[in-house]
């Protein structure tokens, strides 16, 4: 079921499997002022998840962050089928088969403008990462980038974080620096994502960061020389 972060903030994790690794991802809800909603990341829910989440507002935008995280985004257009899709840049032509697919840019949708902030993360094509500042809670809101992998995990998971340098603490994955091709562009929007005054960091996989946020970010993207 969604769990609450804060007020019109909501979180969902759920078990998934990924090369033979067992691991968690996280589904992120926002609530505009307007009361719609904005889903970032869908997993696989059921019906009471679906009621639950109908019950905070009208779904309006379901968001891929990058072009990894698409797997569940039909689905979860089936489940809201009003709600219009976005993914990030290059996932179009890497899911034709999804209609009506939204290209996000570096300039933000105007609907969204009052509530978030947008930034793509340059550099590293074959991600191709947004990453958004929810300004009513102060909260950052990534996907793969950055990474926090911490408490009791699967030996497989556990051997994965620490070969990837993110058991027990916020960074940026070695496959992720593996697959940066322009460190100064990376460092450009790592420069940007730190002009938010941000106090909380919510990751795809396993840990949501409270304290230190910024300061830990900042050491983290220190990875692309900013």
């Amino acid at each position: 079921m969604l769990e609450q972060i804060a007020p019109d903030l909501w979180h969902m994790e759920t078990g998934i499997q990924a090369a033979g690794i067992p691991l968690t991802a996280r589904m992120t809800v926002v609530r505009f002022g307007n009361g719609k909603l904005w889903i970032h990341s869908p997993v696989r829910f059921g019906p009471e998840v679906r009621d639950q989440i109908a019950a905070l507002g009208e779904v309006a935008w379901i968001v891929a962050p990058n072009r990894a995280h698409h797997m569940f985004m039909a689905k979860c257009k089936q489940a809201f089928p009003d709600a219009q899709l976005y993914g990030a840049p290059g996932l179009d032509r890497k899911r034709r088969d999804i209609a009506d697919l939204h290209t996000l840019q570096d300039t933000i949708e105007p609907e969204w403008a009052d509530d978030l902030e947008q930034v793509v993360v340059r550099g590293m094509p074959i991600i191709n990462e947004v990453m958004w500042f929810h300004k009513a809670s102060a909260t950052l809101i990534a996907t793969d980038v950055l990474q926090c992998w911490c408490g009791d995990l699967d030996w497989r998971a556990g051997t994965y974080a620490r070969l990837t340098g993110v058991r027990g603490h916020l960074d940026v994955p070695r496959t992720v620096r593996l697959a940066t091709r322009d460190k100064p562009a990376a460092a450009a929007s790592a420069k940007a994502v730190l002009a938010w005054p941000f106090t909380r960091k919510i990751t795809a996989h396993n840990a949501i960061v409270e304290r230190d946020a910024h300061a830990l970010v900042a050491r983290a993207f220190a990875r692309f020389g900013h």
